[in-house]
């Protein structure tokens, strides 16, 4: 059966964003009032529906396009366009998201005589959190105040509650008399052959009497970072940087090409902006517009090969983020680095702990090992200084608080009684389970993050060896190795050719086959003997669907392909695992993984991979994987996977601070060739020309900057004895 193209995740809606703004339309770019549509500022609906109406009847449009994910324009028909005489008229509707909002309405004319048209736009607003909006069940509740100021041409809405101080101002410009009644604002536009009107909103959000302004009308982003003032231009600003700095990609195969654009793309329109940080990506779209510590630096640091910009700003908004006290309720404890943070009415009221909410032990090793890798992209020594007491802090947390019981691992629990049961990487209630299918109680001390933290004690050793603290580092590369060991004994499986899931709160592994493993393997934790046997099974049948790498065995009883953690398909992980497998010269794996998940990407409109595939195996009888239900899509870590991807292809290791760099390429036969422009190690910039000759070897040729490339193994890949041509 052939494979089905072009699809769309969640094909009933349109959504914009910029900042921590964001719209939520239906398909025809129409706000009609269904959950969990509208417009949202700071994770707070402002405008609930928007029902327009010409002369008394809704137009339904016949286009809509979304314009560099901020913007958006419909057509729609007000009168038969092939009668004659002609009384034919067309409406436009322009939108644009910033701080605020702004709709623009133009009528047309066409007609051969003066048209007089009634428009009437009716509004609703209910300032539910975007987790009410999403579940469609509302938690905290309001009256809505209503105000029309005649003179200022502007409608009020005002959340009556003493605890909360929310209200968004709906300004009316157009050169027509306005009127307000019954719920709607309403003008008539007089039309002279040929002519147009206009009428805009300008929807501006009031929080805590900051009132926050609505964009200019303009679809580019460097006009928008011209002329936007406050956080939006920022926000507009840090886009327009970021497309300017990723490296782009050409090759003879189409898919990947098309990925990478649509990647780079979507990096680039999803930085949350001022106050978190210009570059910093939020995790997704459409509701997940918030701060997400490990989120943020797991997607800018899979996408290095394309700038560094992204981490640089993701490791200063993690450093401004860090634990100052124990607090139960939001499972903070000193030196904790962030997990969520969001502005929604749940979080500012205290209903949930999400306001400033730590319950995440990655975030903590993650911070120190993209730390590292900065560094080794950039060289830039300045940043070390800035944030190395951040790194002490995190250090001294990770000792202090983050192995209670002091046997060497890091077990996570929860103190917040709304928090997060799993702290790990699979931080769903379910997602640790025994080989029984029963979920595992904790603490738990999962595997992933005992690699995280074998890697973060060598990164961090990098970090103060650079600014100059070689005693530091010394005891750090110690301690790693030890660790190393004492995972390996504590976790390995033999029978099962593959590490345990976690150690329960008995202490005893957790035997259920997952996909932490290929964490295992980006972080080096993995003994070189030991690698190929944990790649062959991550590529077994039951854990590789064709494609990609599921999070649970097919085999396993607790398997569900359209679960959020216990068999579904994530491609950030397949990012990480790509990284995980070139660092062990794993080829014929890293190939297979990288077609499936380009296959994948191919299958979505514009080539976006969503937040998680279903785990359905790739044959005749599923032409599709499917989705994770409430998937976001663009997603930031999916975009990064396909970078990180074509990073593991590349075997590409940075030494900035030598102008060096390090490749060891291996292209598969479905893709002879990359040429990557724009390459930036430290302050160099280079292209790569990289080809596959007929023999399978691949040859690599720079040209730009003055850098050396050399090309070496990995140490692990070397140590592996297993060196390979081609496929």
């Amino acid at each position: 059966m052939p494979a089905v193209r072009g699809v769309r995740v969640r094909p009933d809606l349109l959504y914009l964003a910029s900042g921590w703004s964001a719209l939520v339309t239906d398909v025809r770019g129409r706000i009609a009032g269904a959950d969990p549509q509208g417009f949202y500022a700071r994770n707070t609906r402002v405008l609930r529906a928007e029902r327009l109406t010409v002369d008394g009847r809704e137009p339904v449009p016949f286009s809509t396009a979304t314009v560099q994910g901020h913007a958006q324009v419909s057509y729609a028909e007000l009168g038969d366009g092939e009668s004659l005489p002609s009384r034919a008229a067309y409406l436009t509707v322009e939108r644009f998201v910033g701080a605020g909002l702004r709709t623009r309405f133009t009528v047309t004319s066409y007609a051969d005589a003066p048209l007089t048209l009634r428009l009437r736009v009716g509004l609703t607003a209910d300032f539910a959190d975007t987790t009410e909006a999403e579940t469609g069940h509302r938690v905290q509740r309001g009256e809505v105040g209503t105000d029309w100021d005649a003179d200022r041409r502007e409608l009020c809405f005002t959340y009556l509650r003493d605890d909360l101080d929310r209200a968004v101002a709906v300004r009316v410009v157009t050169d027509a008399p306005v009127r307000y009644a019954a719920g709607a604002l309403e003008c008539d536009l007089h039309l002279t052959p040929g002519g147009c009107g206009r009428v805009e909103l300008l929807v501006e959000p009031v929080f805590d009497g900051e009132r926050l302004p609505a964009p200019p009308p303009t679809f580019t982003d460097r006009d928008t970072a011209a002329l936007a003032e406050g956080a939006d231009g920022r926000t507009a600003a840090a886009r327009v940087g970021l497309a300017d700095e990723f490296a782009r990609l050409r090759s003879s195969n189409a898919d990947v090409t098309a990925a990478w654009r649509c990647a780079v793309d979507d990096l680039a329109v999803l930085p949350l902006g001022e106050p978190a940080g210009p570059a910093a990506p939020m995790a997704g779209l459409p509701l997940y517009q918030e701060i997400f510590g490990r989120d943020t630096m797991t997607a800018s640091w899979q996408a290095l090969l394309a700038g560094p910009t992204l981490l640089a700003d993701s490791l200063r908004l993690n450093a401004e983020h860090v634990g100052r006290r124990v607090d139960d309720w939001h499972d903070e404890e000193p030196g904790k680095p962030l997990h969520e943070a969001r502005q929604g009415p749940l979080s500012i009221l205290g209903v949930d702990p999400f306001r400033a909410y730590y319950g995440d032990w990655s975030t903590g090793p993650d911070f120190l090992v993209f730390l590292g890798q900065y560094y080794a992209w950039t060289g830039d020594r300045d940043l070390l200084r800035d944030l190395l007491p951040t790194a002490r802090r995190v250090l001294a947390w990770l000792d202090r608080y983050a192995d209670r019981d002091g046997d060497g691992f890091l077990e996570y629990h929860r103190r917040s009684r709304v928090g997060l049961k799993n702290q790990g990487w699979k931080d769903s209630d379910t997602a640790i389970v025994d080989e029984h299918g029963q979920v595992v109680a904790n603490p738990i001390a999962s595997s992933e993050l005992q690699g995280y933290w074998y890697a973060a004690l060598r990164h961090a050793a990098g970090v103060f060896a650079a600014t100059g603290h070689p005693g530091v580092a010394a005891r750090l590369h110690t301690r790693a190795a030890r660790l190393a060991r004492r995972f390996h004994d504590a976790y390995w499986l033999p029978e099962l050719g593959c590490y345990a899931m976690a150690l329960g709160p008995d202490g005893r592994p957790v035997r259920s086959v997952n996909s932490n493993d290929g964490h295992l393997l980006a972080t080096g934790i993995v003994p070189p003997r030991h690698a190929r046997t944990v790649a062959d099974r991550l590529l077994a049948p039951d854990m590789f669907s064709g494609w990609g790498v599921r999070t649970l065995s097919a085999a396993h009883p607790a398997y569900n392909p359209f679960s959020y953690h216990r068999g579904s398909v994530w491609p950030v992980e397949a990012g990480t695992i790509g990284l995980g497998l070139a660092r062990y010269g794993c080829w014929e794996h890293l190939h297979r993984l990288a077609e499936g998940m380009f296959a994948a990407a191919a299958l979505f409109a514009e080539h976006r991979l969503p937040e998680a595939l279903g785990g359905l195996p790739r044959d005749a009888d599923h032409p599709h994987p499917g989705v994770y239900p409430n998937s976001c899509s663009p997603q930031a870590w999916s975009a990064s996977a396909v970078i990180a991807l074509v990073h593991a292809m590349l075997a590409l290791r940075p030494v900035a601070s030598l102008r060096t760099i390090l490749v060891d390429p291996h292209l598969p036969d479905w893709l002879p060739d990359l040429v990557l422009e724009g390459v930036r190690v430290g302050d160099r910039t280079v292209d790569l020309t990289v080809r596959r000759r007929r023999d399978g070897r691949t040859t690599v040729r720079a040209t730009g900057d003055r850098i050396a490339v050399v090309r070496r193994p990995t140490r692990r890949a070397a140590a592996t004895g297993r060196r390979h041509r081609g496929p």
